[in-house]
């Protein structure tokens, strides 16, 4: 199991859980008509996808700018879900 941490394997298993995640997501919200776009679940997830890279990429020691350009993509995931979110409410 560390070795899972260690080598940054772990984020891969989780980031299969969130594509199940992102049609499960996706197909209930259809079925059941929540309201919710599917454009702010899919920038939500890739957000959250892009901040596990970034874990990722700082547990195999990546140099510093592959990190930020993670976060980067993260922080343009969330700025999108935000836009989204609030075009919907207008």
């Amino acid at each position: 199991m560390a070795d899972l941490f260690a080598t940054g394997r772990i984020v891969d298993f989780i980031l299969v859980f969130m594509v199940i995640e992102a049609v499960g997501s996706i197909l209930l919200n259809r079925r059941l008509q929540l309201g919710v776009a599917p454009a702010a679940v899919i920038f939500n997830l890739g957000s959250g996808a892009a901040l596990l890279m970034a874990l990722r990429a700082a547990l195999r020691q990546a140099p510093w700018p592959v990190i930020a350009a993670w976060l980067l993509v993260a922080l343009a995931g969330h700025v999108g879900e935000v836009s989204v979110r609030w075009a919907a409410k207008s």
